[in-house]
């Protein structure tokens, strides 16, 4: 079973990212941290890889009710979405899946939390592709 949901899409990578953080905002989600692993890696290890950024999305309503529920769902907060160049010319816009995340919390007053999320996250992976016109599931 994976822990992400995905759409693959077409075009200019550094467009994918913006549209992605629009789409996130449209959404209720901040961008609390934005991570270019392809710099990081290069500059830390003097290694090259493809384009691949992590973006931490908090919606600040959900985390607080969730942080209400369970005091230590920090650790598992913001919520990564991930945009990364394929082999093939495409770029994924991945975001992890909350019910396989919060199953490790074992607390089913987070199961609605989910569901949002959950529900979000479908909505902004849908407005990616959508905005970018090359909708597909990866």
């Amino acid at each position: 079973m994976g822990y992400t949901i995905q759409k693959t899409v077409f075009g200019d990578f550094d467009q994918v990212v913006e549209t992605t953080i629009d789409a996130l905002k449209d959404d209720g989600f901040g961008v609390l941290c934005d991570i270019n692993v392809q710099t990081t890696l290069k500059e830390k290890l003097g290694e090259e890889f493809r384009q691949y950024r992590i973006l931490g999305a908090c919606n600040p309503a959900l985390a607080h009710e969730g942080l209400n529920e369970d005091i230590e769902l920090g650790t598992l907060l913001p919520c990564n979405v991930i945009v990364y160049e394929t082999n093939d010319g495409g770029i994924v816009v991945s975001a992890v899946d909350p019910h396989r995340l919060l199953d490790v919390a074992d607390n089913d007053a987070l199961d609605s939390i989910a569901n949002e999320v959950h529900d979000r996250f479908e909505h902004v992976l849908a407005s990616v592709a959508d905005e970018l016109d090359s909708p597909s599931e990866a």
